[in-house]
């Protein structure tokens, strides 16, 4: 059974960094882009960043270009997302998803194969 799991929300002041932890189980590692989305309320999901395990290429959305960081743990089957320099407009529920994909880089689209439940982050002011 393909689980993904999204932890390391939380309240955060403006200028402060979360850690966002997605733990992976079922499939293979390898074979998949990971990309984590958000969405704030009242607004449509999108997706923020992704990471391609095998190779390590990532994508990041403009938004948070240059304050967030994905990584991946290959052994660990996990992938990760640093924030920081965290604002107000980043409050959202972040979530975790995994599509499969043998291309370079991350896929083009933002279909997703399979979801795990968010995480919530809040960035006071």
């Amino acid at each position: 059974e393909v689980q993904l799991q999204a932890s390391g929300g939380g309240l955060v002041q403006a200028g402060g960094s979360l850690r966002l932890s997605c733990a992976a189980s079922g499939f293979t590692f390898d074979d998949y882009a990971i990309r984590w989305f958000r969405q704030a309320p009242g607004k449509e999901r999108e997706g923020v960043s992704c990471i391609t395990p095998y190779d390590g290429a990532t994508y990041y959305k403009d938004p948070v270009k240059g304050r967030f960081a994905i990584s991946a743990d290959n052994a660990k089957s996990a992938v990760y997302l640093q924030m920081n320099s965290l604002k107000p407009e980043d409050t959202a529920v972040y979530y975790c998803a995994a599509t499969e994909w043998y291309g370079r880089g991350c896929p083009p689209g933002l279909h997703m194969d399979h979801w795990g439940k968010g995480t919530l982050v809040t960035v006071s002011s």
